[in-house]
């Protein structure tokens, strides 16, 4: 089995494309790996490509591993980065011989410069390459975009199935055992694919809760009820300006009227439960002066997520808005991050820790202004980090130079980064000093990872909207690509085509 990854999700509306460097430099996941390093660059981490491997080497299947990158999500990626990496794969995989099948790490919201279709396109050339008998199985993240030149051109797409997305490497055993099952019979390539017709907001995807989790537990019952059927439900990635963003379900089976039943019954669900996917925000200003009001209460810590900076859904991770609002009410008690800032993290290193400086602290996000402010460096670090929670476990994070620098007479502190990361660990607050749970307020950059490591201690958890690249309301994005038809949120308005002229 021939395997290899590309991943990248992509906000069309984010302001930094993705160019090679970002997929070869280390960060939150390995660099560009190639060979044998692809899989002992992965072995042991929360990644489909590690579960693929694992649970195929505990099979007897020989692994032929061609190429793994991942980049942070943002903008584009550059038509040289795409054409390097998918190129590396196809050479690699046609030197291989006597292959029986290929396996994909993706993620299923690519656009590159040139393609609306990352994914699309990479298949169409792996399928040209061996052919359209040897199988090609993919895995893909819960919130792909998902084609229908996707779904024609693999034999099975298998999709992470929690959100947080603890269950990555689970989903690579399960693509394991779908390649499997097309050998041995219980597995069947008659495929169904359904569009939702509503765009999901991020935030309202979470699998801890409803309407996610009670998605999740029907998709179970009907592959229950249904021996060989294989289910996945993508909740999809809106702030994607491309006609197939959103939710989809894709059912796999022997045979098609049992594909398309599968597919109609889980569709039917989550069509019937529109008003349960509305977006549960407040207004920044607002988020703060209740977290303060239950911190009086006695109650923390509690999580404000910075959602629509959330670096893991295309933001630079360095807007200001929810920080100066925190500073602005006299909030205390709050460790906030993670900030991306090398220039910050720079002069607190140049600096030493206890020495007060000037800093211009993020704000490079267009529209948003850095703030100018005094700080006290209350720690400094590597940002050579280990992920100790559910999503980032095993991950060996490469942050850069960081620093936590305190505002405000230390009544707040933030966690300043060289490279980005959305706050989903633990591990980058402890490497400085700063222990999550005894603060009183977490000002996190995230949308649901978080949920992962920091729900278990949190008292209360508010979804705040400050300035940022991935707004919750996506009528606020001005979409030109979207399919016509399709309800910019759950019970919103149709969006009805781009504007003539």
């Amino acid at each position: 089995m021939a395997v290899a990854g590309f991943q990248h999700e992509t906000n069309t509306f984010a302001p930094v494309k993705a160019d090679f460097d970002a997929f070869a430099v280390p960060g939150a996941w390995p660099g560009l790996l190639r060979g044998a390093e692809v899989i002992a660059g992965t072995r042991g981490r929360n990644l489909p490509i590690a579960g693929f491997c694992e649970a195929a080497e505990r099979a007897g299947h020989t692994l032929l591993p061609l190429s793994w990158t991942a980049a942070s999500p943002s903008a584009q990626v550059t038509d040289d980065a795409f054409a390097r990496i998918a190129n590396q794969i196809l050479e690699d995989l046609s030197q291989q011989v006597g292959l029986d099948a290929v396996y994909l790490d993706l993620h299923g919201a690519m656009v590159t410069e040139r393609e609306a279709d990352g994914e699309g396109a990479l298949l169409a050339q792996v399928r040209a390459l061996v052919g359209d008998q040897l199988p090609v199985v993919a895995s893909l993240d819960l919130h792909a975009n998902v084609s229908r030149a996707m779904v024609d051109r693999a034999d099975a797409l298998i999709s992470y199935r929690t959100y947080p997305h603890v269950d990555m490497a689970e989903t690579g055993a399960r693509a394991l055992a779908q390649l499997d099952g097309l050998f041995n019979g219980t597995a069947g390539r008659a495929t169904a694919f359904r569009q939702i017709p509503f765009l999901i907001p991020l935030t309202a995807g979470c699998t801890l809760s409803e309407p996610g989790r009670g998605v999740y537990a029907r998709l179970a019952e009907i592959e229950e009820a249904r021996p060989g059927v294989m289910l996945s439900f993508n909740c999809g990635f809106p702030p994607a300006d491309v006609p197939d963003a959103g939710a989809s379900v894709i059912a796999h089976a022997r045979d098609q009227t049992t594909a398309d039943a599968a597919a109609d019954d889980l569709a039917a669900y989550v069509t019937e439960r529109e008003d349960a996917f509305g977006a549960d925000i407040l207004p920044a200003g607002s988020a703060v002066t209740q977290a303060i009001e239950l911190v009086r209460a006695r109650r923390g810590p509690v999580v404000l997520a910075d959602t629509q900076d959330n670096p893991g859904a295309g933001g630079n991770g360095d807007t200001t808005g929810l920080l100066r609002e925190l500073l602005a009410q006299g909030a205390s008690g709050v460790l906030a991050g993670l900030l991306h800032d090398p220039d910050a993290a720079r002069a607190a290193h140049d600096a030493g820790e206890g020495a007060v400086i000037e800093v211009s602290l993020g704000g490079r996000t267009p529209g948003d202004t850095p703030l100018d402010v005094g700080v006290k460096v209350a720690a400094v670090g590597d940002g050579q980090v280990t992920g100790v929670g559910p999503f980032y476990r095993g991950a060996r994070l490469q942050l850069g130079p960081c620093a936590l620098l305190a505002l405000d007479g230390g009544r707040v502190r933030v966690a300043v980064v060289s490279r980005k990361l959305q706050a989903a660990d633990r591990a980058p607050f402890l490497h400085l000093g700063a222990d999550p749970a005894e603060a009183a307020i977490l000002a996190l950059k995230s949308s649901v990872h978080f949920r992962a490591d920091f729900g278990p201690i949190a008292s209360d958890i508010l979804i705040a909207a400050a300035p940022g690249p991935n707004p919750v309301d996506h009528t606020q994005l001005a979409y030109r690509h979207l399919r016509a038809g399709v309800r910019l949120m759950p019970n919103g308005p149709t969006f009805l085509g781009a504007p003539r002229g």
